[in-house]
């Protein structure tokens, strides 16, 4: 007896904690969550914080030169003739020293800052697609996890009815009131409900553990995501061509394709610059190296161009540009047709779900669900007639949740499509 009390004891505290871990989420708290946690945009804002640096890095001059050379630690051979024979040992040392600074011409410097503020503007716009990208990832996996748990709901209520009938028959069949076959029968219709639960709960483990990455919470958190009556619109109030000119700006594959071409046009204009050969400005010192006991002068270096005048790179640049506005065309069509299609799709599914939803008629069917099960019991129809209702029940609530997930989705899609609320 203490050992069970013990163990009761623990079922109940180990109830009580995952009560306690259990998280309940509404769609909206969930993108909250979503925007605060997920680690892969997290790390894709350091890729923001790396052009920053990137462009501080540009704006930075070249670092001058200093090398020292030449150096004797000897008296030099005929010292006498220099008049340094009486000389200290550190003054009798020769040596030069030079000073260099690389200065960069035709506007190098400045052509590279442009580049570089091109490419934290492409970062953003990068960061900006895999955010719109996980959304839809996000919206789908919430509205097939909430189709899921109705499912699920629905299947365990016909299950406790099928359990409750099969008690019932099982102390029917014992006294001889009730044929074994029947008991077998709604065994096995049990049997056919536990396995279609059982596959419905894998599939939301499989979903549970999506959400929980994207939401970077604790796998041993129970997670149940509660619905959410938001009225959605009629397709009729929408214009298409309202919807392609919201996803212009918007939409961040389009905005991301407007930076690669004008990065590949200042790339272009960079190279191009790179002809021009940089200048190097030197300033020397010589001691003893010559006619002059101290020597000072100034001179410049530079490469000329007779081989290599960037013919490559220029030649790279130009193949680039045109690629990029093929890229971007390619882009303005591929995402007009998403967006009609999506478009189609959404009006398709809210005429249907608006065809098949009727208040009444899913009212008359939970209302039915408990008749037949009672005239079951009194025996005022046949087991044939209760499986085939049960069927018809299951059959019908799914079909109108797979449509309202459907009709759901397809408007998330809509609105991924575009970047924008529509309301």
């Amino acid at each position: 007896m203490k050992i069970i009390n013990l163990l009761m004891f623990f079922t109940c505290c180990m109830c009580h904690v995952i009560a306690q871990d259990t998280l309940r989420l509404t769609i909206e708290q969930a993108e909250k969550l979503f925007f605060e946690n997920n680690l892969l945009l997290l790390a894709e804002q350091k890729n923001i914080a790396l052009a920053d640096a990137a462009m501080v890095q540009a704006k930075l001059w070249n670092n001058p030169t200093i090398s020292v050379g030449d150096l004797n630690f000897w008296e030099p051979h005929g010292a006498e003739k220099l008049d340094i024979s009486q000389a200290l040992f550190a003054e009798k040392i020769a040596f030069t020293v030079e000073l260099e600074q690389i200065i960069r011409t035709a506007g190098k410097r400045r052509k590279r800052i442009d580049l570089e503020k091109s490419s934290k503007e492409i970062a953003i716009q990068e960061f900006e697609v895999l955010l719109l990208s996980l959304k839809t990832e996000l919206k789908t996996v919430l509205h097939e996890i909430i189709y899921l748990q109705a499912f699920s709901e629905m299947i365990q209520k016909q299950i406790t009815a099928v359990c409750d009938l099969v008690a019932v028959y099982k102390k029917q069949s014992a006294v001889g009131n009730v044929a074994k076959g029947e008991v077998i029968r709604l065994q096995a219709s049990s049997v056919e409900l536990e396995t279609e639960a059982n596959e419905v709960r894998t599939e939301l483990i499989r979903r549970y553990k999506e959400l929980k990455v994207l939401l970077n919470i604790s796998p041993i958190t129970v997670i149940a995501i509660e619905l959410s009556n938001t009225a959605l619109k009629n397709p009729e109030a929408i214009s298409p061509a309202a919807l392609l000119e919201m996803a212009k700006n918007a939409r961040p594959e389009l905005v991301l394709s407007d930076l690669n071409v004008v990065y590949s046009e200042k790339n272009l204009i960079f190279e191009k610059s790179q002809r021009v050969p940089d200048l190097g400005v030197r300033f020397n010192y010589d001691r003893y190296g010559g006619v002059w006991k101290n020597f000072i002068g100034v001179g410049i270096s530079f490469d000329i161009p007779v081989f290599n005048r960037n013919q490559g790179q220029i030649k790279m640049a130009k193949f680039n540009l045109e690629k990029v506005i093929y890229d971007r065309e390619h882009q303005r069509n591929r995402i007009n047709q998403e967006i009609m299609a999506n478009y189609a799709s959404y009006e398709m599914n809210y005429r249907f779900y608006e065809k098949i939803v009727d208040n009444d008629f899913s009212a008359d069917m939970e209302h039915l669900f408990d008749v037949y099960s009672r005239n079951l019991m009194n025996k005022n129809i046949n087991m044939l007639e209760y499986i085939d209702f049960m069927n018809a029940y299951k059959s019908s609530k799914q079909a109108i949740l797979i449509a309202k997930r459907n009709l759901d989705t397809s408007f998330a899609e809509l609105e991924f499509s575009v970047n924008t609320i529509i309301n």
